[in-house]
């Protein structure tokens, strides 16, 4: 080994320096070498250290440094150049990474000491994130009160248990001294104490309304801090002590303008009560936020609550109000029933009472007029027979009107011959006018049809009603019946908003005039006419008679055929026109197959018809009903048998019958047994009579049950001589009679 005289020692060496130096090195080199794992350990359990290239670099240099120091071991003794060229690559390389370190750590103290301040900022921030916990687990806190509040309030919905329950549980969960509600009165211009947590006041203590302190509570929707001397808060009788502070808020009372409770004011401005609360006295404590928030959301429970309670009890008077209601309609529906069922009974007495006499004397009158008489006894006989008809006329009046008015009537629309309808109306009532010496004259329209599908009775009864009423109030003068097919722009009547006409191919609308040269009638009278049982005074003054019923009743067979009525009149002496328009079908256009086309005879043809031979069986209770009836069958030929009780009938009763007459409504007979044993007796359809039922009761029951026990037909009382011969032409021709009911 060649010997390096690279370095040149300044003075001699120390073998014991040398010695120190040396062991030192050796140190220095272990603990460089032991840093390095050290940081190698560190930066492998910190793995979200952010600055682990600098501790790499940081490594790197301290290796360097200790294998410089390592190297510098073999510097003591005589070295090679080998080793002085190590030694000064190892020096190179430590003062650039050491430089580098250097410059690096510039960078990072600043970040170093920016740690410092987040540090210092996180703990702000966990200080501040502790005061949010703590509020919300005030507000939590809070929420449950209010929630326990709210239970307590809502578990009932009376008015003075909610506020007192109110006032306990602010009391219980403040630790109050002392809460009180102060409402108005029924004036509005006080507040009046009401409820108290103590009672240490008397209830019923009053301030007025508009004091200052009251005022600024009710424009704030929060809770307000009150004086405790103010008069709302003197709440404790005087005595040395600090009073607590003392806390007032508002409580709407909702929508009082829509219900009444107790005194409350019934007023549609929004109205409020004061609830105050107290702290306990002589004590440092003061009002928290969270508190103050307690306070405010139980008093807008409290306010709704309230609501709640006073709809209850609304609701509980209106159920109450409706129960009496009930009760009395239920009270009335009986007395309604009661007196339905007697207006029943009696128009059954009327039915049968009124039209048996009304028979026999319609009966015996036309029977009279059969015989020779003398001109001044027929004049006597058409008398009695007119006056009989016009009697049976109001007893139908009355039935009818009873019909309409319970809904029971129904139109019975045939096929008829519109202008026979007008001409018998006509031959009706020119023996009455020409006694007054009116004249009548009948104008029908060219465009009006022939033949119309409509009932022809009901149409009959209302010209002819008209028309009588034109001759009554006539004293002189003249009487134009007008009839004609109405346009549709003539339809319409600003006076019947409700009459609506709907123009069809299948049916037009007849419109009648009746106009009169009699005393009229008064403007203002009009409206009366059509009222049953009313006259005008214009009318009532005149001995013209009547019952009030004729108008009435045609104004409601109108209705029935979708029309309407009504009366024109200048004024008293002015004479008077009398308007209805009724809605009538076409034939063709209907499906007439349901509709029945009676076929009619002529009155001459009719007034020769007889029946020699015929054996009739009449079976009647009344003897002198019996005994009409026979008189009207003998008159037309018929062999009478008469019988006044259901066994001799069924006992007399033959094959030989052709016809059986059954009055159905005498007392103590009952006609429709009568007519099913008949049935059962003849169980062959042609030996069997045809059973007929006569009858003086309108009501439909009465069909009804005789379709039920199978009879041939119905006949309504009174019946005259030419009546019962239509009657049994039309049964031995068709084999079937109903009549009009």
């Amino acid at each position: 080994m060649e010997s390096c005289y690279c370095i040149e020692p300044q003075w001699p060496a120390d073998e014991l320096l040398m010695k120190y130096q040396y062991i030192s090195d050796f140190f220095i080199a272990l603990a460089y070498f032991s840093i390095p794992l050290e940081l190698i350990y560190f930066v492998k359990k910190s793995a979200v250290f952010p600055y682990r290239w600098v501790l790499v670099q940081f490594g790197a240099f301290i290796v360097l440094c200790g294998a410089t120091h390592l190297i510098n071991l073999w510097t003591f003794t005589v070295h090679s150049r080998t080793v002085a060229i190590v030694m000064t690559t190892a020096k190179v390389l430590t003062a650039a990474v050491s430089c580098a370190t250097a410059l690096m750590l510039v960078h990072i103290i600043p970040d170093l000491l920016s740690v410092q301040t987040r540090e210092l900022f996180l703990k702000n921030k966990a200080a501040e994130l502790d005061r949010e916990m703590g509020l919300i687990r005030t507000q939590e806190e809070t929420g449950r009160h209010v929630r326990m509040l709210t239970h307590e309030i809502r578990s009932t919905l009376d008015r003075h248990t909610i506020l007192q329950t109110t006032l306990v549980e602010l009391g219980r969960t403040l630790a109050l001294e002392e809460c009180a509600l102060w409402m108005p009165t029924r004036t509005g211009l006080e507040l009046q104490l009401s409820y108290t947590l103590h009672q240490q006041n008397p209830v019923g203590y009053t301030v007025p309304i508009h004091l200052p302190v009251i005022n600024q509570v009710f424009s704030s929707s929060h809770a307000v801090k009150i004086s405790p001397n103010c008069p709302v808060a003197r709440l404790r009788p005087a005595g040395k002590y600090v009073p607590g502070e003392v806390v007032a808020v508002r409580v709407p009372l909702l929508h009082l303008s829509n219900f009444q409770i107790n005194d409350w004011p019934e007023l549609s401005t929004k109205r409020y009560a004061l609830m105050v609360l107290m702290l306990p006295a002589d004590s440092a404590r003061q009002w928290h936020v969270y508190e103050l928030e307690l306070v405010e959301v139980v008093a807008d429970q409290v306010a709704v609550a309230l609501s709640h309670a006073a709809i209850l009890e609304e609701s509980m008077r209106a159920r109450e109000l409706l129960m009496e209601q009930n009760v009395a309609l239920d009270l009335a529906r009986r007395e309604a029933e009661t007196a339905i069922r007697a207006r029943n009974d009696f128009l059954a007495v009327m039915n049968h009472e009124m039209r048996t006499p009304m028979h026999v004397i319609i009966a015996l009158s036309s029977l009279l007029q059969e015989t020779e008489l003398t001109p001044e006894q027929r004049l006597m006989v058409e008398t009695i027979l007119k006056s009989s008809n016009l009697l049976a006329t109001l007893i139908n009046d009355v039935l009818d009107l009873s019909s309409l008015e319970d809904g029971s009537l129904q139109l019975e629309l045939e096929t008829f011959n519109l202008y026979a309808v007008f001409r018998e109306v006509l031959n009706l009532i020119e023996p009455v006018a020409s006694v007054k010496r009116l004249h009548v004259s009948l104008n029908l329209a060219p465009d009006l049809p022939e033949y119309a599908i409509g009932d022809e009775k009901r149409l009959m009864q209302t010209i002819l009603n008209v028309v009588s009423n034109a001759v009554k109030f006539s004293m002189e003068g003249s009487i134009s019946i007008t009839a004609f097919v109405a346009k549709s722009e003539s339809l319409r009547d600003s006076r019947a908003p409700e009459f609506y006409p709907v123009p069809s191919d299948n049916h037009f609308y007849l419109r009648v005039q009746v106009k009169d040269s009699g005393s009229g009638i008064s403007p203002q009278d009009i409206h009366k006419l059509f009222t049953k049982f009313a006259q005008t005074q214009s009318t009532a003054t005149r001995n013209s008679g009547g019952s009030g019923l004729g108008l009435a009743i045609c104004k409601r067979f109108v209705n029935l055929m979708e029309g309407h009525i009504w009366i024109e009149s200048e004024g008293l002496g002015k004479g008077c026109t009398a308007i209805f328009i009724v809605k009538l079908g076409i034939p063709g256009c209907l499906n007439e197959s349901k509709l029945p086309i009676m076929p009619r005879m002529s009155t001459t043809i009719h007034s020769q018809i007889a029946f020699p031979g015929l054996k009739v069986l009449v079976m009647d209770e009344n003897g002198v009903s019996r005994m009409v009836t026979k008189g009207l069958l003998v008159h037309l030929g018929c062999d009478v048998t008469m019988v006044s009780s259901s066994d001799e009938c069924l006992r007399v009763v033959s094959h030989e019958h052709k016809v059986v007459l059954i009055d159905v409504c005498v007392p103590g007979i009952d006609g429709y047994e009568t007519a099913m044993r008949i049935h059962e007796k003849f169980t062959k359809h042609h030996e069997r009579p045809l059973i007929v039922a006569l009858t003086g009761n309108t009501d439909k029951v009465i069909n009804e049950n005789c379709m039920k026990v199978g009879m041939d037909g119905i006949v309504l009382k009174p019946v005259s001589l030419d009546k019962m011969r239509s009657v049994l032409s039309d049964l031995l021709e068709h084999q079937v009679l109903f009549e009009a009911i």
